[in-house]
């Protein structure tokens, strides 16, 4: 054998080593990144309290949302139903109106984080129910379904308001992901009218981008590490994210739709949010700014231009 064979040999097994110990590192970065921002590893995570304390816009709408609930604890309800396997846990708020919203939480968030989002409801006349999505709060589970399951357990929630409740009208208002889920169970065919519309607060094109964007904030590595994790949801969840973008469901919404946007927004950024406002199906479809505000923060930068854009869409199409 010559030596440059020798040499080329030596190199191939470098390459091919090399190669295989970065896959199996890359593997095991995957999973950490995995648990820890898409699996509730202990019963505390994502549990009925302030996510980021430490954050000052957080701990303040953590703490506005729990007034605007002990203000009205006479009101409330506890709620629960049972789908797909999971028991879910949620509180019902009755004004005694004839028309309710869901207020979807995004990923990490209890039913609580959506009190902060409830005072423009009670303003237009309706009923508020805020919920643990499966995984958070008091509701089983283990991973984030990326709203592919929530949207099962959001339509048998509005049931709950229809049937039990008597509300003729379900909005969902959907904060993240959760707006996400609003525009799967819009896109169905078998969604019930009764839910009659959506306001979308910081939506994604897709979740892979936006969770893309969230690793390069925290300075996660993104390749090959980000389809790793998109492959473990869909081992541990069934759900293939790829399959699922709102950017491809968004044209078979037609019921009523408000997107609210942040014009800084950095994880749902501006024009992505002007892509599925374009495409979004609805011919009763509204979009407003706002010029600052963080992502999912917007109401606290902006609350009186915030609710009245909420009060006057419900006026304007559910009076």
């Amino acid at each position: 054998m010559t030596p440059l064979a020798i040499i080329l040999i030596i190199v191939a097994v470098l390459i091919i080593g090399g190669a295989v110990f970065s896959f199996f590192y890359c593997r095991k970065v995957a999973k950490v990144v995995y648990e820890t921002t898409l699996v509730r590893t202990s019963p505390e995570k994502w549990g009925r309290c302030c996510s980021a304390p430490e954050n000052e816009e957080q701990l303040a709408m953590w703490n506005a949302g729990c007034a605007w609930a002990d203000a009205h604890k006479d009101k409330m309800t506890e709620v629960e139903i049972e789908n797909d396997g999971f028991h879910l846990y949620g509180e019902y708020y009755d004004f005694g109106c004839k028309r309710a919203v869901i207020i979807i939480p995004g990923r990490s968030e209890s039913l609580m984080y959506s009190y902060f989002f409830a005072p423009p409801y009670e303003k237009a006349g309706c009923n508020v129910l805020v919920i643990d999505i499966r995984s958070h709060g008091k509701s089983d589970g283990v991973y984030d379904y990326i709203g592919v399951g929530e949207d099962r357990d959001t339509m048998k929630w509005a049931e709950l308001l229809h049937d039990r409740f008597g509300n003729e009208q379900v909005l969902i208002h959907g904060i993240c992901m959760g707006a996400g889920t609003g525009i799967l169970i819009l896109s169905r065919p078998d969604y019930p009218k009764y839910i009659a519309g959506q306001i979308s607060e910081g939506c994604y094109i897709s979740f892979y981008e936006s969770y893309k964007r969230h690793m390069i904030e925290q300075k996660r590595p993104t390749f090959p590490v980000l389809p790793m994790v998109m492959s473990l949801i869909k081992k541990h969840t069934g759900t293939d994210v790829s399959k699922t973008k709102p950017i491809d469901y968004i044209d078979k919404v037609k019921v009523p739709f408000l997107f609210i946007c942040g014009e800084k927004d950095p994880f749902s950024l501006p024009e992505k949010s002007r892509e599925l406002f374009a495409k979004c199906g609805s011919d009763k479809k509204e979009i407003v700014w706002f010029p600052t505000g963080n992502h999912s923060h917007l109401r606290f930068s902006n609350t009186e231009g915030f609710d009245q854009a909420i009060i006057d869409f419900v006026h304007k199409y559910f009076d």
